[in-house]
């Protein structure tokens, strides 16, 4: 096709578009319109599990021991940090049994009795101390395990960010309704914002899943308070805000 056939084409195309806007009568049209705003942030706070587990053919020897260290855990935590807030969670019992061996025919199974126990529990500290987390954790790593760690908003800095998050998308609501009454061959003064509705709450759509939490495998803690633990190296990475909304719009 040559350069004048294309522009011609392309002329018939568009001059067919702007009779079928003139040619339908769009006066007290209703529109709705869908939107989208988000905004970024560097995180500002930290969520870590950290976990301690024993096993012992005493029940109660394990018990003590993970009470012991837990104890002691929380008194490395308050001590390195001492504006986290932390809380003990997850504590379980359970018994360890032998394997099962193929019985010879005839043999009556005999109930099983435990060969040992194994005792747990699990502490979760949140901080918006990023900058000592590493050697925070590093001292707790002497007597607990790391099970788990997520960096994310912390409540203010959401706070903060929720006032810019309605504005990008109220924006980019009025920049779509504009461009929609140029598409219907009207001005932009012709239509009526007559609803709006933030979040989908009437069903047009949602934000996203909220993240899940971590996993907290059982893990063994077999670290003694007179070896020194390397700190480890976290990178807290960044959250997007989200924000939907929909328009309901009429033209005069």
């Amino acid at each position: 096709m040559t350069v004048k056939k294309a522009v011609a084409a392309a002329a018939l195309v568009l001059g067919t578009q702007a009779a079928i806007a003139q040619s339908v009568p769009t006066a007290g049209a209703t529109v709705i319109v869908p939107a989208y705003g988000e905004v970024t942030a560097p995180n500002d706070q930290a969520v870590a599990v950290l976990a301690i587990e024993e096993q012992d053919k005493d029940k109660t020897a394990a018990a003590s021991r993970v009470n012991q260290k837990i104890k002691q855990g929380l008194e490395i935590l308050k001590k390195e940090d001492p504006q986290a807030k932390l809380k003990t969670q997850g504590y379980y019992t359970y018994p360890v049994y032998p394997e099962d061996r193929p019985l010879p025919p005839g043999a009556t199974a005999k109930v099983r009795q435990p060969t040992a126990w194994r005792v747990g529990q699990y502490v979760q500290m949140t901080t918006t101390n990023i900058g000592v987390l590493p050697k925070t954790v590093a001292a707790a790593q002497k007597v607990l395990t790391l099970n788990g760690l997520s960096f994310g908003l912390s409540p203010a800095a959401t706070r903060k960010l929720d006032d810019a998050r309605i504005a990008a998308t109220y924006k980019n609501l009025n920049e779509r309704i504009a461009s929609i009454a140029s598409a219907m061959g009207r001005p932009v003064t012709d239509a009526v914002l007559d609803t709006i509705d933030y979040e989908g709450s009437g069903n047009y759509g949602g934000g996203p899943a909220g993240a899940p939490a971590p996993m907290m495998a059982r893990m063994s803690a077999k670290a003694e308070m007179d070896q020194a633990v390397a700190e480890p190296s976290f990178e807290p990475g960044e959250t997007t805000l989200e924000m939907r909304v929909v328009g309901k719009v009429k033209f005069k």
